[in-house]
């Protein structure tokens, strides 16, 4: 029973999210066509519903070609080696809170364990935060090896940006977690969600969830951060070589590690599934038809709260996408180093001794969530380029020369 039910987590999610990716794609177009005043994708079906399903039979159709002097192994490994991280990532990510095994209460104070006490979670595991990191990781590997089997100079150098990139932005991004973990007093991401019954984790890190933000965008190569594929350099980046389907890994691989930071981001700092009278309703449903309706109930809203909260950072994303332009190089690697690294240390410094020294919760949000907004606020007042006044004299006339 537990084997069977493992499976059909699996299938559900993996086809789940691959069928977001697509019309994420969709969701994107229009939102873009909408911010910047142009036609958007209305003309496949109706409302454009069929774009996501006409891009995929042309990708399907397309001629697979693989270049003469490309090491084949690795050029055919990498679109996998890009994918696969972006699919297990979402093993450890609660999406809500469906407790076959009981009633609904076993949410809320995280006391049930078993695959059947959220069905909604693959695994529940007490260092997930550990493994998020690590899987998080691996995904720079498929486009440097890309990049590098292509045997293509525009290749090569977007590899060699993603993985200069990657790394450099995941220093930032590991530390801005490590805050909201020493908030939240665990590894486990079921008990982080759990935990954040008095306050979202956004309150005591502000200042970590801007970090993080901004880090994970770089992560997921999303403007105004996609120097990786950069076309006016590039020509196409790391994946220039590739085509049909294997270059349509690369392009899943993108959009769902979009979705799955997003989902990362919810669940560290918007409360993952929670959602403000959750509890009052299955207590409600549970009373009038039982346990498991209730149990039922929660779990259905419980998920949609998580959707919906993944729903607005999508948003966001695509809001910055059309809004932003794309950053040089040397300001690339300037932010990750020179400010998103030292702010992230100081993040950590103030959660540490705020931690210590008050011993009330919502004290400690209120206080770090004030020094999050002034070390931003200093920052960005340092980050300002100072205005060069012009030391240019105009040259005296010949009328104004003479005596």
């Amino acid at each position: 029973m537990e084997l069977i039910i493992l499976i059909t987590q699996c299938l559900i999610i993996t086809l789940a999210v691959t069928t977001g990716f697509a019309y994420l794609t969709l969701f994107e177009r229009r939102l873009l066509a909408r911010l910047q005043h142009r036609v958007g994708p209305n003309r496949a079906g109706p409302f454009g519903l069929l774009q996501p399903i006409a891009d995929a039979v042309k990708l399907f159709f397309k001629e697979d070609i693989v270049p003469t002097m490309a090491d084949k192994r690795v050029y055919l490994l990498a679109p996998a080696l890009a994918v696969i991280p972006a699919l297990i990532i979402w093993a450890v990510i609660p999406l809500g809170c469906w407790n076959i095994a009981g009633g609904y209460e076993a949410c809320f104070d995280g006391g049930a364990s078993g695959p059947l006490s959220n069905v909604l979670q693959i695994a529940d595991i007490n260092v997930g935060v550990l493994y998020l990191l690590a899987v998080t990781s691996i995904g720079v590997y498929g486009l440097t090896l890309a990049g590098w089997a292509s045997n293509s100079k525009y290749s090569m150098l977007g590899g060699i940006r993603s993985s200069a990139q990657l790394i450099s932005y995941e220093l930032a991004l590991g530390l801005a977690v490590l805050g909201a973990v020493m908030s939240a007093g665990t590894l486990s991401t079921t008990e982080i969600v759990v935990g954040q019954n008095v306050l979202w984790g956004i309150v005591p890190q502000f200042l970590g969830f801007v970090i993080f933000m901004i880090s994970a965008t770089a992560e997921v190569a999303r403007a105004p951060f996609d120097l990786v594929e950069a076309e006016q350099e590039l020509t196409s980046g790391y994946n220039t070589e590739y085509g049909s389907m294997k270059f349509a890994l690369f392009f899943m691989a993108e959009y769902i590690k979009l979705i799955a930071v997003s989902a990362i981001a919810v669940m560290f700092y918007f409360g993952g599934w929670r959602f403000p009278g959750l509890e009052t309703l299955g207590s409600g449903v549970t009373d009038l038809f039982g346990p498991t309706v209730g149990a039922l109930v929660v779990g259905i809203v419980s998920l949609l709260a998580f959707l919906g909260k993944v729903a607005l950072f999508l948003f966001v994303s695509v809001w910055v996408r059309a809004s932003w332009p794309r950053v040089r190089y040397d300001q690339l690697m300037s932010l990750g180093w020179k400010w998103l690294l030292p702010l992230a240390l100081i993040n950590i410094f103030m959660t540490a001794v705020v931690t210590v020294l008050v011993p009330n919760q919502i004290l400690q949000g209120v206080i770090l969530l004030v020094l999050g907004i002034i070390v931003i606020a200093v920052a960005l007042r340092l980050s300002q380029t100072p205005r060069i006044t012009s030391q240019v004299k105009l040259a005296k006339t010949t009328e104004q020369m003479r005596p």
